[in-house]
């Protein structure tokens, strides 16, 4: 799978794509990242200012990004695509809530998706109309930008590719799994901060946990999940 990151902030993704399960996915060829910036295919004035963004037609506060410069990352991302089965996608708080579900579908449908990550007000309408994106949003609220959202998707799209995380047991959403999870010590002795008065108490693993009955304790893990 390969994920075409359109944004003007690609900085803001090496910490995370760079450590732990997705760094290796990476390192070990499960999943590609690419990214285009708008600002590269927008020609710089005397102080070398790449603008992407204008002022909207109509009025209102905020500034909204620029078709053009998008448009231009977005063919350069499927040029170098060539034809593969390809998804676009544009976040937005008002569209499609990305699931699990539609997590293992793009997997199955998808070889290379394109992530336009919008920012200030957001993005020229225009954009999602000639490239027939898809709007997702992956929650009730607004963020400053689609980096972020981006970051999400490929995160919970890359789980879902054979190998990424090593084993398919791994998947948290493909077996019974509780809300509450416990590991040594059995009993965990705490005194509140706070200095006097503050009585030490202890805090006990479930009983049916230890007692290796596999049954009660998948039974318990339905109840609690």
């Amino acid at each position: 799978m390969r994920f075409h990151i359109i944004t003007i902030f690609p900085d803001i993704f090496d910490s995370y794509l760079n450590e732990s399960i997705i760094g290796r996915a990476i390192k070990n060829k499960h999943i590609a990242i690419k990214f285009y910036n708008p600002r590269d295919f927008v020609k710089g004035n005397k102080s070398n200012y790449k603008p992407v963004d204008d002022k909207p037609y109509g009025g209102g506060p905020g500034m909204v990004m620029r078709a053009e410069p998008i448009l231009k990352a977005v063919e350069a991302a499927i040029k170098k695509i060539k034809g593969k089965k390809i998804k676009i996608i544009n976040f937005s708080p008002t569209g499609k809530k990305f699931t699990t579900a539609y997590a293992k579908e793009s997997v199955k449908k998808y070889t290379d998706i394109i992530l336009i990550s919008g920012r200030y007000e957001g993005i020229d309408a225009r954009v999602k109309k000639i490239l027939k994106a898809e709007d997702i949003s992956i929650g009730d609220y607004v963020l400053t930008g689609g980096e972020l959202p981006a970051m999400v998707l490929i995160d919970s799209i890359s789980r879902q590719i054979k190998g990424v995380l090593g084993k398919y047991e791994s998947l948290e959403e493909e077996r019974v799994s509780s809300s509450e999870f416990y590991t040594r010590p059995e009993v965990l002795k705490y005194t509140p901060p706070g200095g006097r008065g503050k009585k030490t108490k202890n805090y006990k693993v479930p009983k049916v946990l230890l007692s290796g009955n596999h049954k009660k304790i998948e039974e318990w893990k339905q109840r609690s999940s």
